[in-house]
């Protein structure tokens, strides 16, 4: 495990040691935080993603600490969207947001923050499956435009509060969204952005999933 950058707890890169590989990220706003959120990016994405960094700067006013990182290295990623055998991996990817979970618990002013998830697009079966296996460490789940379906059994198994945030235009993932909303067992919103597709590329449409997002994990972390 590495960390590089300034030690303020403002910004800095970091590199997350996952087996044999390492995975890049950017930890910001540590210092004084009521919570950290890690993100789970969809397919073909990662952490430049301009919408998880909207998303992400949003959560940072409201207190809250982020960690932004890749899920894939840039040779799997590579692999990935030549052959798609990465992307619908949950069980792969959710293992890779525990280890960067459990890695964010070696810094000392990580070690007492409450954490979230929060994951889009196939990155929200992983933040599930995740939270799923860490009942005791994870206390809030946000979903946008995620598939939820895709964490299966272990939709009723989560015990974190989960925001399931969907456009109204996006009609697919949203009947998925509803049908995976009947199995979570955990304090659970499904909250329907009217008038966004699926990337909330609308006006507004962004800005309204990062007010939601923001109240859910304010409300959730750091009690």
């Amino acid at each position: 495990m590495d960390r590089r950058g300034p030690t303020s707890g403002r910004d800095e890169s970091v590199r997350i040691a996952a087996g044999d590989v390492t995975l890049e990220g950017s930890l910001e706003g540590l210092e004084g935080a009521r919570g950290v959120v890690l993100f789970a990016h969809g397919s073909g994405s990662g952490r430049h993603s301009p919408r998880n960094r909207a998303v992400a700067a949003a959560l940072r006013r409201g207190g809250l600490a982020t960690l932004l990182f890749d899920l894939l290295t840039a040779e799997e990623e590579a692999v990935d969207l030549r052959t798609r055998e990465l992307r619908f991996d949950i069980a792969f990817l959710a293992s890779r947001l525990q280890i960067a979970a459990t890695w964010l618990r070696t810094l000392p002013e990580a070690q007492r923050l409450d954490v979230g998830y929060f994951g889009a697009s196939t990155g929200a079966a992983a933040a599930l499956v995740a939270a799923a296996a860490e009942s005791d460490l994870v206390q809030a789940v946000v979903s946008r435009g995620g598939r939820p379906d895709l964490a299966g059994e272990a939709l009723e198994r989560v015990r974190a509060p989960t925001l399931l945030i969907v456009g109204g235009r996006d009609e697919q993932v949203l009947e998925l969204n509803r049908q995976a909303f009947e199995r979570l067992r955990a304090p659970k919103e499904l909250e329907v952005v009217e008038g966004a597709t699926h990337l909330f590329e609308e006006a507004g449409a962004l800005d309204r999933v990062a007010d939601l997002a923001r109240d859910w994990f304010v409300t959730h972390l750091g009690r």
